[in-house]
């Protein structure tokens, strides 16, 4: 029950004092609340100066690449910053111009100026918009990685070549292969002021992160790209060279974007890349931002897709809409933005801030910055696109065609064009991969016959399949050999109506993996006495009576008998202790190791190492019912729950204890059942441990337990999850746990199992302005649980 809270009445509620005369209201003032100013973490302000220095030079750099006015660059990353930073799912991601749309908004500007390319870009922003309220960012993600890696290395071989002649002292042409041929002459004729301010800065990139020791530590603090930018400035300064440097215009007379022009299927087919580059290079950063703050102890939410496709969106169309350029996601930035240590979204937004400090009154420092080093920069970051890293992966996983053919593809036609192609081969590979299938016959000297497959058994593969099946005589033993990780259900139908006809005929079918361990058990033939075990596959997710079992052998009254346990004992044998008789070894020589000490009820349907998806030496549990700890100082007779709690945290050295309460306790509700008084059988003198949650539950000055933010279903729900709070209560009386916990060398933890839902809930503590302070079961999402690939 809520506590009551007394409230402020009128005069006129009270009888005035006698004598007292009746006085006038006096009005109050209402005094306005000042506007609350946001708090800055240090870490967000440190952090923020960070990727400020890392963008400032690289936003001029991408401008300089695409040909647009250096200004644009500037606009672009405090459009990415202060909106998309404000706005987007993935809070640590920093956005800006990115090397990846280099190519694609060079491209644009040749074709259609630079008025209708920021128009294409407030287009694309729309479009981003759309794709974030339908929600299909996830599906995004279904794009192979050897598309998006070609794809980006592609664009990064691109903006190389092309910034090579910026670097030689030249100017680049309008496509690589125009670039290339003009290579020669310029390496022939190079520019000695650019070509040696160029040299400089590659040569800071190179050594920057190279200096070793404490020195070296210390001066990585400040970014590469500043100090090689800074460097190539003051020597040519000093050095009176004269070279092309930064050219900001007034802002005065900075274009912004006008009403498209050009015609209709290629401005759609403009926005279409835009749109796909700049949202797929977005998602797979924040994804991969996901994975750079996973190890962090204060662990970040993860990033929200959708969202962040509509703060994209709203970045772009305010940046083209100013006349910046196209914005995206930022991997170099938003590493920089976490290893800094940036905790929230206002490290990205103040970077953003400083952009505009910068733009406005750092205009005459800018433009000592030569455009050869600017050239030099933005050709390091287009090589580092080519990774070796995902060459590697992707001939790992015999996805190089693919990598390959998007790539040349993206140099040579074009971006879109390039990842269209990529796509059309992927799929290509994927269905020679389907079609390619090798099934074999062959007899061995004792006169088994075996039937190999190797590949993925589809429909396209039931023709070869049946005829080789066939090839096996009537009443012969055959083994079937399945090398491959998917089977249609056309390929099933066929494999299953030839072995039911070939075990009717006499003979035996037995069906193995490569490595020999079988997929299912045979049926064993025995007249009148015939049964079967479960012909469940070895470590398969366990299912409730959902194996294919005859009829013949289900036991009667929906009970397993002792005959079934002996067969189930029998296919542990002969399936899951080949696979397991090596670790169980291991753990045999070394002795057990667990983490945790779990203690759970004893009911049936509680399965532990599925609901923690643990295995063979990982927790060391103890089962009662009702998962009671009895306190310290009770009689000698419960002293078995208290001899296992000082043997794992004295002997074993278990790092946790987890409490794990489940729905529909058997043993809460007799708890809630029973009557004081009577004859006090064993289960009565147990369950008086469970007493102290009954009277917590009935307290009146304590709040109800809840459950993911609802009240609890019942009152056997409520004492089922206040028995674990009170039982972590009796935990920390006993002086082994006490000890650990004041050392710092254990955790306790509560969770709580709803069986009927399947769904797992953790215990966490919650202060509320409007209620007491109370405990709280929170669900584990699926989420919380899986990592998305990049």
């Amino acid at each position: 029950m809520p506590a009551c809270v007394p409230t402020r009445t009128d005069d006129s509620s009270h009888m005035p004092d006698e004598g007292r005369p009746h006085s006038p209201p006096v009005a109050r003032r209402r005094i306005p609340r000042l506007p609350r100013v946001p708090r800055i973490a240090g870490a967000d302000l440190s952090a923020s100066i960070a990727v400020f220095l890392i963008a400032l030079p690289l936003s001029l750099g991408i401008a300089l690449a695409t040909g647009a006015p250096l200004q644009a660059g500037l606009v672009a990353a405090a459009a990415g910053g202060l909106v998309a930073g404000r706005l987007g799912g993935a809070p640590l991601q920093v956005s800006g111009p990115a090397a990846g749309l280099t190519v694609v908004t060079a491209d644009l500007i040749q074709k259609f100026g630079w008025r209708t390319t920021c128009a294409i870009t407030v287009l694309a922003g729309l479009a981003q918009l759309g794709l974030g309220f339908l929600r299909v960012a996830r599906s995004a993600l279904a794009v192979s990685p050897a598309i998006v890696h070609g794809m980006l290395a592609g664009i990064g071989i691109t903006i190389a070549v092309a910034q090579l002649h910026i670097v030689l002292g030249g100017s680049p042409r309008s496509s690589v292969v125009a670039n290339m041929r003009e290579l020669p002459g310029q390496l022939a004729h190079p520019q000695v002021a650019a070509l040696s301010m160029s040299a400089l800065t590659l040569a800071v990139l190179l050594a920057w992160t190279r200096i070793p020791g404490r020195v070296g530590r210390g001066l990585r603090k400040v970014p590469a790209a500043l100090v090689a930018v800074t460097a190539a400035t003051t020597t040519a300064a000093l050095a009176g060279l004269t070279l092309p440097k930064v050219d900001l215009p007034s802002w005065r007379s900075h274009a912004l974007a006008g009403l498209p022009e050009g015609p209709a299927l290629g401005i759609t087919a403009a926005v279409l890349t835009v749109t796909l580059v700049c949202s797929v290079q977005s998602l797979l950063g924040a994804v991969a931002v996901d994975k750079l703050t996973a190890g962090r102890p204060t662990q970040q939410k993860r990033s929200d897709l959708d969202r962040e496709l509509l703060g994209q969106g709203a970045a772009n169309i305010v940046s083209g809409s100013l006349g910046g350029l196209p914005v995206a996601g930022v991997a170099v930035r938003s590493s920089a933005n976490v290893q800094a240590g940036a905790v929230s979204r206002n490290s990205t937004m103040l970077h953003g801030v400083w952009v505009v400090i910068a733009a406005l009154l750092m205009v005459p420092v800018l433009e000592l910055i030569p455009l050869a080093a600017l050239a030099a920069l933005v050709m390091a970051v287009g090589i580092q696109m080519v990774s070796l890293h995902h060459i590697r992966t992707v001939t790992r996983h015999r996805e190089v065609l693919v990598y390959a053919v998007t790539t040349l593809a993206v140099v040579v036609l074009g971006v879109l064009e390039g990842v269209l192609l990529g796509v059309a081969v992927a799929v290509g590979v994927a269905l020679h991969r389907l079609t390619r299938t090798r099934i074999t016959h062959e007899v061995d000297s004792a006169g088994v016959h075996h039937v190999r497959v190797r590949g993925q058994l589809t429909f396209l593969a039931v023709p070869r399949l049946s005829r080789t099946l066939h090839l096996v005589p009537q009443g012969a033993d055959a083994v079937v050999e399945l090398d491959g990780s998917f089977m249609d259900h056309a390929a099933y139908e066929s494999l299953h109506d030839w072995q039911s006809t070939h075990l009717a005929q006499g003979g035996s079918v037995e069906l193995t993996g490569r490595t020999g361990a079988r997929l299912a058990a045979p049926h064993v033939q025995g007249g009148t006495g015939e049964t079967s075990h479960c012909h469940c596959r070895p470590w398969t997710p366990w299912r409730n009576h959902h194996c294919e079992r005859p009829e013949s052998s289900a036991p009667q009254g929906g009970r397993r008998s002792g005959h079934q346990l002996a067969s189930g004992i029998s296919s542990f044998q002969r399936n899951t202790a080949p696979l397991v008789r090596g670790e169980l070894a291991r753990l045999a020589r070394e002795g057990q190791q667990p983490s945790q000490l779990f203690l759970t009820c004893a009911d049936s349907r509680l399965v532990t190492s599925m609901i923690t998806s643990s295995g063979p030496g990982d927790l060391f549990v103890v089962r009662n019912v009702g998962n009671l700890v009895p306190p310290p100082g009770e009689e000698s007779a419960d002293d078995s729950v208290a001899a296992a709690i000082e043997y794992a945290v004295e002997v074993l050295q278990v790092r946790s204890i987890t409490v794990c309460g489940h729905s529909g306790c058997g043993a809460m509700q007799a708890l809630m059942n029973t009557e004081p008084g009577g004859a006090q059988t064993p289960l009565k003198r147990w369950l008086r441990h469970g007493l102290p949650s009954l009277e917590r539950m009935a307290a009146k000055d304590r709040p109800w337990t809840r459950i993911a933010g609802r009240a609890p279903a019942d009152a056997v729900e409520q004492l089922c999850l206040t028995n674990v709070v009170q039982q972590l209560e009796h935990l920390r009386a006993h002086d082994s746990v006490a000890r650990a916990l004041q050392e710092g060398a254990l955790e306790l933890h509560g969770m709580y199992f709803h069986v009927g839902e399947a769904q797992a809930y953790l215990l966490t503590e919650r202060a509320h302005h409007e209620e007491p302070d109370g405990e709280v079961f929170d669900r584990v999402a699926a989420t919380a649980l899986h990592d998305t690939p990049a």
